[in-house]
C-alpha cells in the first residue's frame, strides 16, 4: 500500500521489492517527524531539532565497504584496502535475502537528485526502513519539484536496512555490517549500521566514479563559497581541519558544505544540505551552524539530550566525538540557492598539523598544489587513542581517500589541468598547532585562520612580501592584517629552533615516504616537490 503517493515514475518492483506494507513516497519533513516520534526513533529537542542515536556505529564502518568487481568496475577502480572487491554472485545472494527481509515492512522512499548542475545531476532513490534516515536523505540531497517527481527515473537506488545483518561466513563480508556498491546494477546496499553518513558518502563514491570518467568533471571532497564579486573559493580538508567552519563565512555565500564538482562552467554542489561535526560547537565562533541546532528539520546525531527538559548539550562527548547535525542548506542564511558558481579564484587546502611544523598559511605553486592534494595530510592528536603519546600523521589522498574510487592521479591531473587553465591561486592553511606540537604549543586561533583565509581570498596576501620555508619550500607571507606577524613563520614560534628543525625534517620524511606510491605516476616536477 502506498502512502502519500505523489510519484508516477518507476515503482519499487523495478528494484525487486514486493509485498511491502506502507510505502511513504517522498514524504515531507512534518510527516517524517510524526513517523519518527511514533516509531520511537528519536526525540524532539526543546527548540525543534530532532535528536537520534545511531547505536554501535557512530562513524563510518570503513572496513565493511565493498565494490562489486564486474565488467563495469574491474578496469577502473583503484582496488586495495579501501576499495575492496566483492563477488557479483555473493551480492545477488545477499540482495535476495535483503528483499525477503523487506516483505511486510513499512518503507520510506526519497526520490531526489545528487548534483545541483542539471547537466550533470544524478537522479537517485533512497529506500530506508527508518523514518529518520529518510529525513536525512531529504536534508542532504537535492529535492525534486512536484513536476520532477512525476517523471523521476532513478539512475541509482540506495537501500538502507540497519536491522538487516549479513552472515559473514555465508555472504563473504567481514562482519554483520556492510556497505556494498554495485555499479553494473546501479544499486547500493547498506545493512547492520544506523550511521547516516554511510548514505551520503555512498552516493559521493558513485559520483566520484561517474563524473571523471564519463564527463571529465572533477569530483571533490570540499566545501565552497563565493564572494560578492562572484569570486568562488574551494576548501579541501579532512574532518577536524575547519572545512565547514571556515567556508561558512557571513561575508561570503555558501555554495556547499562537503562535496562538489568542477566542470567547464565552474563549481557545483552535489548536495542540498550540510552534515556538520558539532562537538563543542561555539555560538560565538560558528553562529550560523550553531543556529541550525535549534531549528525544526535539523537532525542531531548522537548529541546528548536531557530526556526531561529536551535540552541538548553540544559539549557532551559521552556517545562519541563525532556528533553531527544534518540540515538543509536553506537553514544557513547566506547561501547560493542554485548551488552553482563560476571557476574558483582560490583553492584552500586545510590541514590540522598537530606537530606544529607547518605555517598558518602558505602560497603554493601549481606543482606544490598537486603534491599536497594527492598527499591529503592532517594529523591526529595524542590522547585520542589508548597508548598514543605523540601526534600521528594521516595521509588521505585527495583529502577524501575513502571515497575516491578511481586512481588518485585521475583526480590529481584533472585538478592540475583546471588550476592551470583558470589561473587559480592555491594556499595551504594549517589550523593546527603553533609554537610546538600538541601538548606544548597552542592551537591556532580560529579568528587568525579566518583572517588569513580572508586575506588570501581578497588578494591582500598576494600583494605583500613572502619568505621561503627551507624544509617544505613553501612561500610564507611576512604579514597579514589582524594576525600577529610572529606566528606566521612557525620556526620563530618554537622556544628552541633546533628542536623545530628536527620536527620539520621528520615531517618532511613522512611526506616523502607517503608520496613514494605516486612516483612514476605523476610528473617529475610534482614528485620532486620535496
Amino acid at each position: 500500500m502506498k502512502f502519500n503517493d505523489v510519484t508516477r515514475g518507476i515503482g519499487l518492483e523495478e528494484h525487486g521489492i514486493a509485498n511491502a506494507n506502507l510505502i511513504y513516497w517522498t514524504p515531507p519533513t512534518a510527516v517524517l517527524y510524526e513517523q519518527i516520534i511514533k516509531r520511537g526513533e528519536g526525540l524532539v529537542s526543546h527548540l525543534g531539532a530532532l535528536a537520534v542515536k545511531t547505536g554501535h556505529y557512530t562513524g563510518r564502518a570503513a572496513n565493511e565497504k565493498f565494490i562489486v568487481d564486474d565488467h563495469v568496475s574491474h578496469d577502473h577502480i583503484a582496488w586495495g584496502t579501501i576499495n575492496k572487491p566483492f563477488s557479483p554472485e555473493k551480492f545477488d545472494d545477499l540482495y535476495k535475502r535483503m528483499l525477503a527481509f523487506m516483505h511486510g515492512r513499512d518503507l520510506f522512499v526519497q526520490d531526489c537528485f545528487a548534483g545541483a548542475d542539471k547537466e550533470h545531476r544524478l537522479p537517485i532513490r533512497v529506500i530506508t526502513e527508518k523514518a529518520w534516515h529518510s529525513l536525512f536523505a531529504r536534508n542532504m540531497f537535492i529535492r525534486a519539484t512536484p513536476k520532477e517527481l512525476e517523471q523521476h527515473s532513478p539512475r541509482f537506488a540506495l537501500i538502507d536496512m540497519p536491522d538487516f545483518h549479513a552472515i559473514p561466513s555465508l555472504d563473504g563480508t567481514h562482519s554483520e555490517t556492510f556497505i556494498i556498491v554495485n555499479l553494473a546494477r546501479k544499486l547500493i546496499l547498506i545493512g547492520g549500521t544506523s550511521y547516516a553518513g554511510e548514505i551520503k558518502k555512498s552516493i559521493f563514491s558513485i559520483l566520484n566514479f561517474i563524473l571523471p570518467i564519463e564527463q571529465r568533471v572533477l569530483s571533490m571532497h570540499c566545501s565552497a563559497n563565493v564572494g560578492k564579486k562572484g569570486d568562488s573559493a574551494v576548501f579541501f580538508g579532512l574532518s577536524g581541519t575547519g572545512k565547514t567552519t571556515l567556508s561558512a563565512d557571513p561575508e561570503r555565500a555558501l555554495i556547499g558544505d562537503d562535496e562538489h564538482g568542477w566542470d567547464d562552467k565552474g563549481v557545483f554542489n552535489f548536495e542540498g544540505g550540510c552534515y556538520a561535526k558539532i562537538i563543542r560547537l561555539s555560538k560565538e565562533n560558528e553562529p550560523e551552524i550553531y543556529a541550525t541546532t535549534r531549528k525544526f528539520g535539523t537532525i542531531l546525531e548522537n548529541v546528548a539530550i536531557d530526556t526531561r527538559t529536551r535540552r541538548v548539550d553540544l559539549n557532551d562527548e559521552s556517545f562519541t566525538e563525532n556528533t553531527r547535525a544534518s540540515y538543509p542548506l536553506a537553514s544557513i542564511p547566506n547561501i547560493v540557492p542554485s548551488g552553482t558558481a563560476g571557476h574558483p579564484a582560490n583553492i584552500i587546502m586545510l590541514t590540522c598539523d598537530a606537530y606544529g611544523v607547518l605555517p598558518p598559511i602558505a602560497h603554493l605553486t601549481k606543482d606544490q598544489a598537486m603534491f599536497h592534494f594527492l598527499s591529503g595530510y592532517t594529523a591526529r592528536v595524542a590522547g585520542t587513542e589508548a597508548g598514543v603519546r605523540e601526534p600521528s600523521a594521516i595521509f588521505s589522498t585527495c583529502f577524501g581517500g575513502p571515497f575516491m574510487v578511481l586512481n588518485p592521479t585521475v583526480y590529481g591531473e584533472l585538478l592540475r589541468e583546471k588550476i592551470s587553465r583558470h589561473d587559480v591561486s592555491c594556499w595551504l592553511v594549517n589550523t593546527g598547532w603553533n609554537g610546538g606540537p600538541f601538548g606544548i604549543g597552542q592551537r591556532i586561533k580560529i579568528s587568525y585562520s579566518r583572517a588569513l583565509v580572508n586575506a588570501a581570498l581578497n588578494g591582500t596576501l598576494l600583494t605583500g612580501a613572502f619568505e621561503q620555508d627551507p624544509f617544505f619550500g613553501l612561500a610564507i607571507p611576512t604579514s597579514c592584517p589582524e594576525v600577529p606577524s610572529e606566528i606566521l613563520n612557525p620556526r620563530n614560534t618554537w622556544a628552541d629552533a633546533a628542536t623545530y628543525d628536527v620536527a620539520a625534517r621528520k615531517l618532511v620524511t613522512m611526506f616523502r615516504e607517503n608520496f613514494m606510491k605516486f612516483h612514476g605516476l605523476v610528473a617529475p616536477e610534482v614528485a620532486g616537490v620535496l
